[in-house]
């Protein structure tokens, strides 16, 4: 009968897990789950949409999947788990392999001895030293009563104004949730685009759907916030512009909880995150870690990473309770951040790296493309997907992807995840066997076609640019011909009213003449998705043109504003 003595620091999603894990493989071991909070096993990632109004019933928030609220009662009774809620551990003593909590019951200092340690201590939502940051109607979203403060504001609707500081996920997420409370919303965001693991154009069709909805302010940030009688009523900006509010959300990122494991003297690494081997084991071999309080290897460029996700937390969990009972038995390897949220009726989702990441990290040698097309058959009322690819030019290397629109984002970014997971090339995926009928799939899904287009560029069956490269070459006033060859009702719907030369596709061969006499004269075509713009550039270079070029995406994904 084994007597082994567990006890877990934190129980929000790693630890619970961790320690359910632990229980299930070893049904004699004392298991303990001290928890700062009231709560156990929260769903945090949902906290956006109980505010939001998705559901009401705060406790599906804490719910197992068959419904039972994950409270002390049921660890017990279902786990016989032990937990500790409201309780602060003050200190670990490696040395004597003790936790020093205080009782919140007798106010009292308290110890209890440990075999196996595992901390779950999670990560603080960043609140800088901001003047007036105190005043009341300021908050974060990252605990269950910043959920419950917010989700008060929505039922009662008195709150007209908010200001949304922080244009990341939990940011974006905020945004929505307040919007459906029909809250005016500005969004302020210090850097120069919203969600940054996205390269700049995609992230720009982003914020172009976004301010349909809400107010966007980049490149700026908070300078104070100002108020009266201790409330907050309006948020001073950097340019000294003022916006009257009632409600200020800061959700600019979190920082790793990781005082505890440093003041116990274990490596603590350059992200802040606690340093763990891919058995997640701190530099105390009887001292575990898992969760948003670690630092994590990126399984592409092999660099130490804050990832601070959820389902990350649950994998890390399962992994330390598994090897606090068997030894070192499982892994947790790394990560390739794939990550994935909702903004409005769109998806926006990436794994991997994207352009710019891949290039600060060095990787120079890649090649990119974007595809523009439905996710399954105009018949099946299809959805827009827009995806860019990021390649290893020399191999062929999928080194990332990212993917939004209206259409079924979660698929293709799952199908990119795996794709860079399991160190697939461009060719790999060019003829992957994916499940296909029209409620659900192009014939030729969406992620192949990408692949497709990508073996196309990597071929040099044709030269593609890019939305910032053609609006760089337009502000340079570069001689070129632009050349959209959609259908004279879509030009008249819908243009980009860049100064293009319209010819539809199928008169294209009939109206050569019209070409430049000078075969080596730059031309750039495209229609709505750049398909057709893709055989129009074929069309010219079987007429001995030389500098045809293919706007990848076509119209859809220009991100500045279009004539019509």
């Amino acid at each position: 009968m084994s007597n082994k003595r567990i006890i877990v620091v934190g129980g929000s999603a790693a630890g619970p897990k961790a320690a359910s894990r632990a229980r299930r493989l070893d049904e004699h071991a004392e298991i303990t789950i001290i928890q700062k909070a009231a709560d156990l096993s929260m769903a945090s990632c949902g906290y956006p949409y109980y505010v939001g109004g998705f559901f009401d019933d705060r406790s599906q928030l804490l719910c197992s999947p068959a419904g039972v609220v994950r409270d002390s009662k049921f660890f017990w009774n279902a786990k016989k788990i032990t937990t500790r809620v409201n309780t602060q551990v003050l200190a670990i003593h490696p040395e004597k392999k003790s936790v020093e909590f205080l009782n919140p019951e007798t106010d009292k200092t308290e110890f209890m001895e440990y075999d196996k340690l595992i901390l779950a201590t999670g990560a603080t939502a960043r609140k800088p030293p901001i003047p007036g940051v105190d005043l009341e109607g300021i908050t974060t979203l990252q605990s269950m009563p910043d959920a419950d403060y917010l989700r008060n504001i929505r039922d009662e609707g008195t709150i007209k104004k908010a200001v949304v500081i922080g244009g990341g996920l939990i940011g974006i997420e905020t945004v929505e949730a307040l919007h459906l409370a029909g809250i005016e919303i500005t969004l302020v965001e210090l850097l120069p685009q919203l969600l940054t693991f996205l390269d700049e154009q995609m992230a720009r069709l982003v914020e172009k759907y976004v301010q349909t909805k809400v107010n966007v302010i980049l490149k700026n940030g908070v300078a104070a916030f100002l108020g009266e009688n201790g409330k907050l009523t309006a948020v001073k900006l950097n340019d000294g512009t003022e916006i009257p509010c009632d409600l200020a959300v800061m959700a600019i990122g979190v920082t790793p909880n990781s005082k505890l494991a440093k003041d116990a003297g274990l490596t603590i690494g350059a992200t802040g995150g606690v340093v763990v081997n891919g058995y997640m084991q701190t530099s105390n071999p009887d001292i575990y870690a898992v969760g948003d309080c670690i630092e994590v290897p990126n399984l592409i460029t092999q660099k130490p990473v804050h990832a601070p996700y959820g389902d990350l937390a649950n994998l890390q969990g399962r992994v330390a309770g598994e090897n606090v009972i068997a030894g070192n038995v499982a892994k947790f390897t790394g990560t390739i951040q794939t990550g994935i949220c909702k903004v409005f009726d769109y998806g926006v989702g990436a794994t991997g790296l994207s352009e710019q990441n891949a290039r600060r990290m060095g990787f120079n040698n890649i090649e990119t493309v974007i595809n523009a097309s439905l996710d399954k058959p105009g018949f099946m009322k299809g959805n827009l997907l827009i995806t860019k690819l990021v390649v290893d030019k020399s191999s062929g290397l999928i080194l990332g992807a990212q993917v939004i629109g209206p259409g079924d984002v979660s698929k293709q970014v799952a199908i990119w995840a795996m794709a860079v997971k399991a160190k697939f090339t461009v060719d790999d995926m060019a003829n992957a066997d994916l499940p296909y009928a029209p409620p659900f799939s192009l014939a030729i899904d969406h992620s192949i076609a990408t692949a497709h287009i990508m073996q196309n560029k990597l071929k040099r069956f044709f030269n593609g640019i890019s939305a910032e490269q053609l609006k760089e070459k337009l502000q340079n006033k570069e001689p070129m011909l632009l050349l959209d060859v959609r259908n004279p009702d879509e030009f008249e719907q819908m243009r980009l009213g860049i100064g293009e030369k319209l010819i539809p596709l199928g008169q294209l061969r009939k109206r050569i003449d019209e070409m430049p006499a000078d075969k080596n004269t730059e031309i750039i075509t495209w229609c709505k998705i750049s398909l057709r713009g893709y055989e129009a550039a074929l069309i010219l270079q079987a007429h001995g043109y030389t500098n045809v070029k293919v706007f990848e995406g076509g119209i859809m994904v220009w991100p500045w504003t279009r004539e019509k």
